[in-house]
């Protein structure tokens, strides 16, 4: 049934945001504190950053992908995909909130992400029992 899986898509796509979200925050900080530590570099805590951002956008499908699996559902390709570009187009253009004092994307936009990642996880796929 098609609304079993959009109500395992949202649960999934909440969890994989919520703990992409709490990643990035907390590895924004870490480059935060790093580059204020006063190293004459110009660089300082750019390598956090850059863990931090391709480890989020490298994690999310991963996250998407299992945890639909997890919940007995497969043909999440689409899901997988269409998030992951999705967190990273939407995670770069809002860097800058995320990566200020104790920043965090507005929750308008995690609220969107969620809609949008439950309406492609809408998308094919069948479950393990009938496929």
């Amino acid at each position: 049934m098609r609304h079993v899986r959009i109500v395992k898509g949202a649960v999934t796509v909440t969890v994989a945001t919520a703990v992409c979200h709490t990643l990035m925050t907390a590895g924004y900080a870490w480059a935060g504190a790093k580059a204020a530590t006063g190293e004459a570099t110009i660089f300082a805590g750019a390598f956090e950053w850059l863990v931090t951002t391709a480890g989020t956008w490298a994690l999310m499908p991963l996250l998407l992908g299992a945890g639909m699996r997890a919940l007995r559902e497969r043909g999440n390709t689409t899901l997988m995909v269409g998030g992951g570009l999705l967190w990273a187009l939407l995670s770069l253009s809002l860097v800058d909130e995320i990566d200020s004092p104790d920043g965090s994307m507005p929750l308008p936009f995690l609220a969107f992400y969620v809609l949008a990642g439950t309406a492609l996880a809408g998308v094919g796929g069948r479950t393990a029992r009938n496929g």
